[in-house]
């Protein structure tokens, strides 16, 4: 199969060869992979940056009486803030400690119905 594969390969650069100098086949091949990694860059890294950036502002501004989702879909309370780990209300009396990379989003005001 490689063998044939490679025989239809070298009959397809002979053909452009014939065309094409061999100037403009090294430009044409070069740029084929320069307009890849561009659209990778701004198909895929620059949004995953901006989207990183985005959850460390939301993090970083995180106080007591936030209301928030973790990543895991918990609906709670922030009811302390520590540097790493901040403390949540996910029911009356009952608190848990998180990782703050943990937290998924913040919600609108008394979307968590419990009392502090």
């Amino acid at each position: 199969m490689d063998h044939i594969l490679s025989f239809l390969i070298q009959d397809a650069i002979a053909q452009q060869a014939g065309t094409a100098s061999a100037g403009e086949m090294g430009l044409l091949n070069l740029l084929f992979p320069i307009i890849l990694i561009g659209a990778f860059y701004f198909l895929l890294i620059r949004p995953q940056t901006k989207r990183a950036k985005e959850h460390k502002q939301m993090v970083d501004g995180l106080k007591k009486g936030d209301e928030i989702v973790t990543g895991g879909g918990v609906l709670a309370r922030i009811t302390d803030v520590g540097e790493n780990f901040v403390q949540l209300e996910i029911a009356d009396g009952v608190q848990i400690k998180v990782q703050k990379q943990a937290v998924g989003s913040l919600m609108p005001k008394g979307t968590y119905k419990g009392t502090l």
